[in-house]
């Protein structure tokens, strides 16, 4: 921790600035989001479908909006997004806990989607710009700081929910406006790189930009191949919490083995994923790395995959052990996979835009993984249904390792045909952004 500290105190006050932003952001999220369906179907009373309109009206408005936030994060600076965001982000929170209609709960919903939308762009892109030739070090120490949020906020929450959801809402909207505050005051300004211009110095249309965006084969190869990383690593919410379910039953053992399955991961990138990403670059390339992160990323289900085999003991320690550990070392290689290939791939964005609209990048980025990632859990979802149907166990392990095998085979070959160099150092007329 002390070499991490150091990492931090190293970097100019922006940066710094950008990774506090990211623990609070992630605390403030994770200390409601993870309660909010029992608030809306318990307190409320909603029904199902309601419950389950409210939470994906957020996810579509997010995953929907990142490219206009992209966009608009270029051509108006990072920081006016950030900070829009994370206003948007205090009303919508606010309004969580003090609606009860179901319009008014589906546009606090929305709100809180949006707000990501324009602030997560703007803060990679920012960090990028200001990290210079330090920004896959500093993609590490953001994950840090990102999983670091994620492990609190629902322990946090959990200490506020004997005073109700409403309370958990008004003290994540606090902890928002305060971190708003922090901005306005001591955020630099940024701007992207030629925002809103073409090569030649002219004004530049938003949808030229996209127009170029999406003829930019490199990047959006590399964004499909990667799409599985995403599919693969949110299994710790899917398919790992419904495997030790299906196991070790509903009781208080199967929820304290689901929470140790968020610890192992969260605490493993927290404790390691500095020393992870120093041992990386100094002995391998960018596109090796990548390789290696999925390849762990698809063996995180052999476990699961072997477990399959094993006859399912009666009950006792060992359906315990064989509902817990295997899914608690999948969680494990999950988070060594992506400690390995999560700052290479932020940095290959950036090389793959030329270092041009790069907010603009990680925003449709984000939109073609968030798609990926719905329609992977549905084929998930399937297969967990047809092994439960067809007493065969090992079905969707072996779907889940196949793909992060498919997934590593095309990183592979688009690092070795050099379509994730930079496309200006590659020589290539093919612009990131024409």
């Amino acid at each position: 921790m002390k070499g991490t500290l150091a990492q931090f105190r190293s970097y100019d006050r922006g940066v710094r600035l950008l990774m506090v932003n990211q623990f609070t952001i992630n605390l403030g999220f994770y200390m409601l989001m993870p309660y909010l369906a029992a608030h809306l179907s318990g307190s409320l009373g909603l029904a199902g479908w309601l419950v389950g309109l409210v939470l994906g009206v957020r996810n579509f408005s997010q995953q929907g909006m990142f490219l206009i936030g992209g966009s608009l994060a270029d051509r108006l600076g990072y920081k006016p997004m950030i900070i829009a965001g994370l206003l948007l982000r205090v009303i919508g929170f606010a309004a969580l806990g003090l609606v009860d209609s179901v319009p008014a709960l589906l546009a606090a919903s929305a709100a809180t989607g949006l707000a990501g939308a324009l602030f997560n762009p703007a803060s990679r892109a920012y960090l990028a710009a200001d990290a210079g030739d330090r920004r896959v070090e500093a993609f590490a120490l953001f994950n840090v700081f990102y999983q670091a949020g994620i492990l609190l906020g629902p322990l946090v929450g959990m200490v506020l929910t004997g005073s109700g959801f409403r309370v958990i809402c008004l003290t994540a909207a606090g902890l928002f406006a305060v971190l708003s505050l922090v901005q306005v005051r001591s955020l630099p300004a940024r701007r992207a790189n030629g925002a809103g211009t073409e090569p030649g110095g002219a004004r530049e249309t938003v949808l030229a930009q996209w127009r170029g965006i999406l003829a930019n084969r490199p990047f959006l190869l590399f964004a499909a191949a990667m799409t599985g990383s995403y599919v693969l690593t949110f299994q710790v919410y899917l398919a790992l919490p419904l495997e030790v379910r299906r196991l070790g039953g509903d009781g208080a053992f199967a929820g304290v083995a689901t929470a140790a399955l968020f610890a192992v991961s969260g605490l493993s990138t927290v404790l390691f994923q500095t020393r992870v990403t120093a041992w990386c670059k100094a002995r391998t390339t960018p596109g090796r790395a990548l390789t290696l992160g999925l390849l762990v990323m698809g063996g995180a289900f052999v476990p699961l995959l072997l477990a399959a085999a094993v006859p399912v003991p009666d009950g006792g320690p060992g359906r315990w052990l064989l509902a817990a550990g295997p899914p608690a070392l999948a969680a494990l290689l999950l988070a060594t996979g992506t400690m390995i290939a999560y700052p290479f791939e932020m940095d290959t964005i950036v090389r793959l835009s030329g270092d041009r609209l790069v907010a603009t990048h990680y925003g449709l980025y984000n939109t073609v993984c968030g798609i990926g990632i719905t329609l992977g859990n549905l084929l998930t979802g399937a297969a967990l249904d047809a092994a439960r149907a067809s007493g065969a166990p090992a079905l969707p392990w072996l779907s889940l390792a196949a793909l992060g095998a498919l997934c590593a085979a095309a990183v592979r070959w688009l690092h070795r045909s050099g379509r994730l160099e930079d496309p200006a150092r590659a020589g290539r007329t093919e612009p990131a952004a024409a």
